[in-house]
């Protein structure tokens, strides 16, 4: 199966690891990976503030970029994804860029749920030994309803035991712009989530959302703790 892989602006500059693993397990599970290299930014960050019509250029651009072609287009962050298909509303006073725009939108799917649910696909033969807990971020399980699908793919990497840990649906507090412009109220949540986190005592935070492992990280870090952080993708590369 050919696919497009939407490498995002996270997984372009901070994180190239994540999204050097999408491919190689994308390709690892029969797929041919297409990179349309006219890419750039979602505009997520802009529409995160409200500024819609500075981001629309950087919407349009997108959707000429990804619409090249018939396949599906997947990503490795649930942000990201989310924010690519609201273009249709956002863009809703020029009808025919909604409807470009849904053509897009229709064909972008998270990693997670195309591996489980398109590919049929839930033990793509990892290894990682070690105990884990699974952080669920606001734009995969509240906006897009992906819940099971990670878990189902983790559950299957062997030597892997998740550990389940207090208030694990609550936001890390990065939230985008908002860890900038609430920079205290985000300090205090991301505090939070990681004193959930250590009371399991985990070997690894997974999670499929760059933005929120780098957030958790951070904290991770500036409390000294032995905890590594690592993308889904990187753990089901794992061997």
């Amino acid at each position: 199966m050919k696919v497009n892989f939407y490498a995002t602006c996270l997984g372009d500059v901070l994180k190239a690891d994540s999204a050097r693993d999408t491919v190689l397990l994308l390709e690892k599970l029969g797929c041919e990976v297409l990179f349309q290299e006219r890419q750039g930014c979602c505009g997520q960050p802009a529409l995160n503030s409200g500024y819609v019509n500075d981001a629309k250029p950087a919407m349009k651009s997108l959707i000429e970029t990804l619409e090249v072609n018939d396949y599906p287009i997947i990503s490795p962050a649930g942000s990201c994804t989310y924010a690519i298909k609201g273009y249709p509303s956002y863009l809703a006073d020029e009808p025919q860029w909604a409807q470009r725009a849904q053509g897009v939108a229709d064909r972008l799917i998270d990693l997670t749920s195309f591996i489980v649910n398109t590919l049929g696909v839930v033990d793509v033969g990892a290894r990682l030994a070690g105990k884990a807990v699974y952080h669920p971020s606001c734009s995969l399980t509240r906006k897009l309803g992906v819940v099971s699908e990670p878990l189902t793919l983790l559950k299957h990497v062997e030597g892997l035991e998740m550990l389940p840990f207090a208030n694990s649906e609550t936001c890390c507090g990065f939230g985008g712009t908002f860890s900038v412009k609430m920079s205290e109220i985000s300090g205090e949540m991301v505090t939070e989530k990681v004193k959930h986190i250590m009371e399991v005592s985990p070997d690894y935070v997974i999670g499929a959302d760059t933005s929120c492992l780098i957030n958790i990280q951070g904290r991770l870090s500036r409390e000294k703790r032995p905890v590594k952080v690592l993308h889904i993708a990187q753990v089901l590369m794992s061997q």
